[in-house]
């Protein structure tokens, strides 16, 4: 088991969405920036009416990575790691490992789509290629 990240009041709607299938990012309200990992003050504007906004839930793999390293007891390598540019969040990049049987598949430029695992009381983010079985 890996180490589950703490609930705060900013963080919460991101790591409890995915029990709804959503992908939650903090908005401003006033000047609409997505931020990323979320804060209670925008660091575009310095408004604190922010609020979380559910996304589309796809996106663009900005990079990727293969690990080999088993980190931890169990974990089962190889496997992908993907940071995401997330549609309908400018500047929003979402890392989370890639679901797929071939790590060495994913690439730069390649579609996902969000998926989540139930971990306790959080939903951890997982990319899935565009078009691959839910």
């Amino acid at each position: 088991m890996r180490p589950l990240p703490e609930l705060t009041p900013e963080n919460t709607a991101f790591w409890t969405g995915g029990e709804r299938g959503e992908l939650m990012i903090a908005c401003c309200d006033d000047c609409n920036a997505a931020i990323h990992p979320p804060q209670i003050v925008c660091p575009a504007c310095l408004s604190r009416n922010v609020a979380a906004r559910a996304m589309a839930g796809t996106g663009t793999v900005y990079t990727c990575t293969v690990n080999h390293q088993p980190w931890m007891p169990d974990m089962a390598v190889p496997f992908a790691l993907a940071v995401v540019d997330v549609d309908g969040a400018p500047g929003v990049r979402v890392t989370a490992p890639v679901l797929t049987d071939d790590p060495e598949s994913v690439g730069i430029g390649q579609r996902m789509q969000i998926r989540f695992e139930a971990a306790g009381d959080v939903w951890l983010p997982h990319w899935q290629p565009l078009g691959a079985g839910a």
